[in-house]
């Protein structure tokens, strides 16, 4: 059985049956163990710990929720509680493991053809093969569905890739990028995996961020990249398919930003109650007490929100806006979550070695990707109306 975490003060864990509660246990002890001891100095090289790769794999929890010959789907509970046990220690490497085991072999797993996905799954869950998802350009970020600017045009049985990404998770190292690029003769958004060594394509490495710092973004440029019409993705044929894939993971960035609070919540609470000021533990003061039940309450009202998406998924009454709400309001709890615990920390709190500066910075991140506040809002808004309130409106090409 799991032992509950602290800041799990109503016992979600325990909707888990006993089977996916070991599994989720070996995730705890994985990130305890290997991630927390080298999460520091990783984040501050901005440097991705490769040899972490292989314990990960041993794991098996890479496409948890789909069947395998030889391993049974789990629930999406258990694989977004296995995120939840990331965060708490590691956002980076939570966002490392989602874009590999989420957004990569998402698309592969429902835009795929079975040929590709025989070609490609099997080397992704052991971990031999890492992916990327390449959405994101220089000029779209929230407009991208209706801004795509990479271009892809057939010859024969190849398609040549021009363009650009930008803020690629993964970038940098990845086997396997998914693409989305617009078809130029019918303008259709299309799905390609392309491969590192293709030639046409570079990745090169983003510097100078301030959160998420291990994650290896990059910004990826495509010159008469020529993919095998094998590498088309079947299933992906319209943004519509795009969005398909961004539905199911979307919600797993509520479970980014619930761990990212339990770990917070934990920093905060240990160090109260071992920081002695005024001749007392700082615990016993009341607004110190605030903070720390405030987060608290972030933590237990999120994840409460975030359960719910994922037994929808798991029942198969999952709704766009129901991610989006509760990515929207799990981000938005978080902000404020860190900026209590690292206030909690008082001057400590802006040094690394106390880590709660780390997951504040990175707190920025998980707020922006997979859908900002305004535009989780708009889609929200949307469903409770009726009504879209979406009014920019592209300008005419000349």
């Amino acid at each position: 059985m799991t032992a509950p975490l602290p800041a799990d003060l109503f016992g979600y864990v325990d909707l888990l049956p006993p089977e996916e509660q070991q599994i989720l246990s070996r995730v705890r002890s994985f990130a305890e163990e290997q991630i927390a001891p080298i999460a520091d100095a990783y984040w501050d090289r901005a440097e991705f710990p490769h040899e972490l790769i292989p314990g990960f794999a041993e794991l098996d929890v890479v496409g948890l929720a789909r069947e395998w010959p030889d391993r049974p789907a789990y629930s999406r509970l258990l694989t977004s509680f296995v995120s939840m046990e990331l965060s708490r220690v590691d956002p980076s490497m939570a966002t490392f493991f989602g874009v590999h085991a989420g957004l990569a072999l998402t698309s592969i797993d429902l835009c795929g053809s079975p040929e590709q996905k025989d070609r490609w799954l099997p080397a992704m869950r052991r971990m031999e093969r890492i992916g990327a998802f390449a959405l994101s350009e220089p000029h779209g970020g929230s407009d991208v569905a209706g801004g795509l600017e990479t271009t892809a045009r057939r010859e024969g049985d190849e398609w040549v890739l021009d363009g650009a990404k930008r803020w690629i998770g993964n970038g940098t190292f990845a086997d396997l990028v998914i693409v989305w690029a617009r078809d130029v003769a019918d303008d259709s958004v299309k799905g390609f995996v392309v491969e590192k060594d293709m030639p046409g394509f570079t990745a090169t490495k983003m510097e100078g961020k301030l959160a998420l710092r291990t994650v290896q973004n990059a910004d990826l440029t495509f010159d008469g990249v020529r993919v095998p019409e094998a590498n088309r993705l079947p299933g992906a044929q319209s943004f519509a398919d795009t969005n398909r894939v961004l539905r199911v993971t979307r919600g797993g960035v509520a479970w980014n930003a619930v761990g990212a609070m339990a770990g917070v919540f934990e920093l905060a609470r240990d160090y109260a109650v071992e920081r002695v000021q005024f001749g007392q533990p700082i615990a016993s003061f009341q607004l110190v007490q605030d903070h720390l039940v405030s987060i608290l309450g972030a933590v237990v009202a999120s994840l409460g929100m975030a359960v719910r998406v994922a037994q929808m998924q798991d029942d198969g009454t999952f709704r766009d806006e129901q991610a989006a709400l509760a990515k929207r309001q799990a981000t938005l709890m978080l902000r404020d979550a860190v900026a209590r615990a690292r206030e909690v920390f008082g001057g400590n709190g802006i040094l690394l070695e106390n880590k709660v500066g780390r997951f504040f910075n990175d707190a920025e991140a998980l707020y922006s990707y997979e859908g900002t506040k305004e535009i989780n809002t708009l889609v929200v808004g949307r469903a409770v109306t009726g009504i879209g309130a979406f009014v920019g409106r592209r300008p005419a090409k000349h």
